[in-house]
Protein backbone atom coordinates (compact mmCIF):
# COMPACT_ATOMS: atom_id res chain seq x y z
CA UNK A 1 0.00 0.00 0.00
CA UNK A 2 1.48 3.37 -0.94
CA UNK A 3 1.71 6.21 1.52
CA UNK A 4 1.64 9.86 0.55
CA UNK A 5 4.82 11.78 1.19
CA UNK A 6 3.95 14.90 3.22
CA UNK A 7 6.99 16.69 1.74
CA UNK A 8 5.70 16.46 -1.82
CA UNK A 9 5.30 19.70 -3.70
CA UNK A 10 2.12 20.49 -5.60
CA UNK A 11 2.25 23.39 -8.02
CA UNK A 12 0.22 24.69 -10.93
CA UNK A 13 2.24 25.37 -14.07
CA UNK A 14 1.43 26.47 -17.59
CA UNK A 15 2.76 24.45 -20.49
CA UNK A 16 1.91 25.47 -24.04
CA UNK A 17 -1.05 27.55 -22.89
CA UNK A 18 -2.57 24.83 -20.69
CA UNK A 19 -2.62 24.69 -16.90
CA UNK A 20 -1.31 21.54 -15.22
CA UNK A 21 -1.13 20.55 -11.58
CA UNK A 22 2.25 18.89 -10.99
CA UNK A 23 3.12 16.94 -7.84
CA UNK A 24 6.68 15.92 -7.09
CA UNK A 25 9.43 15.53 -4.54
CA UNK A 26 11.47 18.41 -5.94
CA UNK A 27 11.37 22.10 -5.05
CA UNK A 28 8.86 24.49 -6.56
CA UNK A 29 11.63 26.17 -8.54
CA UNK A 30 12.74 22.81 -9.96
CA UNK A 31 9.21 21.91 -11.05
CA UNK A 32 8.79 25.35 -12.64
CA UNK A 33 12.09 24.91 -14.49
CA UNK A 34 11.01 21.51 -15.83
CA UNK A 35 7.69 22.95 -16.99
CA UNK A 36 9.49 25.87 -18.67
CA UNK A 37 11.83 23.52 -20.52
CA UNK A 38 8.89 21.42 -21.77
CA UNK A 39 7.05 24.58 -22.82
CA UNK A 40 10.15 25.89 -24.65
CA UNK A 41 10.69 22.58 -26.44
CA UNK A 42 7.04 22.41 -27.52
CA UNK A 43 7.21 25.95 -28.88
CA UNK A 44 10.49 25.20 -30.67
CA UNK A 45 9.02 22.12 -32.37
CA UNK A 46 5.79 23.96 -33.19
CA UNK A 47 7.76 26.75 -34.87
CA UNK A 48 9.29 24.16 -37.22
CA UNK A 49 6.05 22.17 -37.67
CA UNK A 50 3.11 24.58 -37.21
CA UNK A 51 0.56 22.17 -38.67
CA UNK A 52 0.99 19.56 -35.90
CA UNK A 53 -1.98 18.93 -33.66
CA UNK A 54 -1.37 19.06 -29.91
CA UNK A 55 -1.12 15.27 -29.51
CA UNK A 56 1.54 14.90 -32.19
CA UNK A 57 3.36 17.94 -30.84
CA UNK A 58 3.40 16.41 -27.35
CA UNK A 59 4.71 13.08 -28.66
CA UNK A 60 7.44 14.74 -30.72
CA UNK A 61 8.40 16.81 -27.70
CA UNK A 62 8.66 13.65 -25.59
CA UNK A 63 10.76 11.95 -28.28
CA UNK A 64 13.11 14.94 -28.48
CA UNK A 65 13.49 15.22 -24.71
CA UNK A 66 14.16 11.49 -24.30
CA UNK A 67 16.69 11.65 -27.13
CA UNK A 68 18.50 14.50 -25.32
CA UNK A 69 18.34 12.54 -22.07
CA UNK A 70 19.85 9.41 -23.63
CA UNK A 71 22.66 11.41 -25.23
CA UNK A 72 23.47 13.06 -21.88
CA UNK A 73 23.33 9.72 -20.09
CA UNK A 74 25.72 8.18 -22.62
CA UNK A 75 28.11 11.13 -22.24
CA UNK A 76 27.92 10.79 -18.46
CA UNK A 77 28.85 7.11 -18.73
CA UNK A 78 31.78 7.92 -21.04
CA UNK A 79 33.05 10.53 -18.59
CA UNK A 80 32.70 8.11 -15.65
CA UNK A 81 34.73 5.51 -17.57
CA UNK A 82 37.39 8.10 -18.39
CA UNK A 83 37.67 9.12 -14.73
CA UNK A 84 37.80 5.46 -13.69
CA UNK A 85 40.64 4.74 -16.15
CA UNK A 86 42.61 7.88 -15.22
CA UNK A 87 41.81 8.01 -11.54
Amino acid sequence: MSQQNPNRTKINVEIYGQQYSVVGDESTSHIRMVAAIVDDKMREINAKNPSLDISRLAVLTAVNVVHDYIKLKEENERLKERVKRNG
